[in-house]
């Protein structure tokens, strides 16, 4: 197989001779160990690495090459920017010309998308074993029989991450570049060494190929009951997506990455890419159990007598990393698929205490939610600031969106008609107030409502109208304070709340305005 790659490389421009690959688990370890200093094994088993100087995405160094077949359908802007084809082919012999001065080369080929019908051939060439792990555990990987079929790929990803982009090519701006050519279907990365740059780089692939086929896809976690009914779970960083989709009663479909077709709900890739700061047996026990031989941990701080991991230490960033692939989820539901979703769940956490600890919207009100993506942050109290801040980010994941939101938002819209699924909008964060006067919400009232949602226990509940967003209420949820249910009935200044909700929804709008 080696002379294979040997004459696949060559085609290429490539001609490396040490060549290792899809290489296994355990055999990639072991280079990664005789190859990176740095590299260690963890008292777990589990392979502690190091991504260097970049240890978190670089979305401003994002770019797609302009060209005349794809250009009408791109959302160009600031998540979006173009870079012309001359100097995408001069990056790639910028590349190209790295890795014939490497030692050795990884290749990981496997697919993207469970869903056969769907499915995408990817293939990765890299120049650091834990760089070919990450992404072994990251795709689907194929069969032995799979592998000797698979040929030519859809897609090819080239990281040369380890060097630095050219400056002096047109377009790019900084030492860091991550380019897509959907003509050429091809995909550059320079000048950074963080693992999650390709995994994002193959989602912002699939987000533009999938709406060309009227498929849906999403940045949501997906988990399913013991009789097969499917729910979505959509929400920025904090909102609690990933602690509140891992059920132990319920089965993974996936943690982050999904698209909806015909064919129902199906997982993009073969493994989880979870960030374990602060991770706890106690408070994230399948994440837990899953670090072990065969885990990547990246940019964790660990004992170097005891190789225990701090999972605590920061020192290196907050961003730290375990890469496992989904079979190491005790509960995942393989093959990650499942059938159309019976309930979607919108998670905010509202730091202005506004928005309802539960409610029911409809396909409107769900295209209007999912186009504003909203989160609020509590701003820096290092400066005395305690007043929120709106966050808003179009399709709960702007970033790597690659089409105008409305073709996402209408794409869910028509699939919520046509299947009947119930919409409903959690919030996560204050109640009784603001920030600095409110409570968070309970994490335990918060489970009891999507169990509630879960077990259809809303059937026969009256609801009521919030003025502001028209968010429907319920008057009663089991296991839940009836004093909470709707927010204004926690504050104990009713005037505030009332200016409060203005005000954020003065926010909605104008964010809302941009997309009109």
């Amino acid at each position: 197989m080696k002379y294979f790659y040997m004459g696949v490389l060559s085609n290429l421009g490539i001609n490396t001779t040490r060549i290792y690959a899809n290489f296994s688990s355990d055999e990639l370890i072991k280079l990664a160990l005789e190859t990176d200093e740095s590299s260690a094994l963890c008292d777990t088993g589990a392979l502690i690495v190091y991504s260097g100087e970049k240890t978190g995405r670089s979305p401003k160094d994002k770019r797609i090459v302009l060209e005349e077949n794809t250009k009408e359908n791109i959302n160009w802007g600031e998540v979006n920017l173009p870079i012309d084809t001359a100097s995408f082919e001069q990056s790639k012999v910028s590349a190209i010309k790295f890795f014939n001065n490497c030692k050795e080369l990884y290749i990981v080929d496997g697919y993207a998308v469970w869903d056969k019908a769907n499915r995408i051939k990817i293939r990765i060439i890299c120049t650091r074993a834990y760089h070919a792990l990450f992404m072994h555990n990251m795709l689907i990987r194929p069969s032995q029989q799979e592998l000797e079929t698979f040929g030519t790929p859809d897609y090819i990803l080239y990281n040369a991450g380890a060097t630095k982009a050219d400056l002096s090519i047109k377009g790019i701006t900084s030492n860091t570049s991550i380019q897509l050519s959907f003509e050429k279907k091809e995909i550059l990365i320079f000048g950074t060494e963080y693992a999650g740059e390709m995994k994002k780089a193959i989602f912002s692939l699939l987000n533009y190929l999938m709406p060309l086929k009227q498929i849906l896809s999403m940045h949501c976690s997906a988990n399913e009951s013991e009789i097969g009914e499917v729910s979505l779970f959509f929400g920025l960083s904090g909102t609690g997506k990933t602690t509140l989709s891992a059920d132990p009663r319920r089965k993974l479909i996936g943690d982050d990455e999904h698209i909806w077709s015909d064919n129902g709900i199906s997982n993009i890739e073969g493994g989880c890419y979870a960030k374990v700061i602060n991770l706890e047996s106690e408070k994230e026990p399948e994440i837990y159990q899953a670090i072990r031989k065969g885990t990547i941990l990246e940019n964790v701080v660990y004992n170097p007598t005891s190789n225990k991991v701090d999972y605590t230490n920061k020192s290196i960033t907050e961003n730290t990393r375990g890469g496992y692939p989904i079979e190491f989820i005790s509960n995942a539901k393989i093959p990650c698929i499942g059938s159309h979703p019976n309930h979607i769940i919108f998670l905010t956490c509202d730091a202005f205490g506004v928005l309802p600890p539960i409610s029911a919207i409809n396909s409107e009100q769900a295209q209007y939610h999912f186009i504003s993506g909203y989160t609020a942050k509590v701003a820096g109290t290092e400066m005395g600031v305690t007043e929120p801040i709106a966050t808003f980010s179009s399709c709960f994941g702007a970033a790597f969106m690659v089409w105008k939101p409305i073709v996402y938002a209408k794409l869910l819209a028509e699939r919520i008609d046509r299947y009947q699924t119930k919409v409903w909008l959690i919030n996560t964060g204050w109640i009784g107030g603001g920030y600095g006067v409110g409570k968070r919400i309970n994490l335990a009232y918060t489970r009891a409502m999507i169990n509630a949602i879960h077990e259809d226990l809303f059937q026969n509940v009256a609801f009521t109208t919030e003025p502001y967003f028209n968010l429907s209420i319920p008057s009663t949820c089991p296991n839940i304070p009836s004093t909470i249910l709707n927010p204004i009935d926690a504050w104990s200044d009713k005037d505030a709340y009332v200016l409060q909700a203005k005000k954020l929804k003065k926010l909605f709008d104008d964010n809302y305005l941009k997309f009109q």
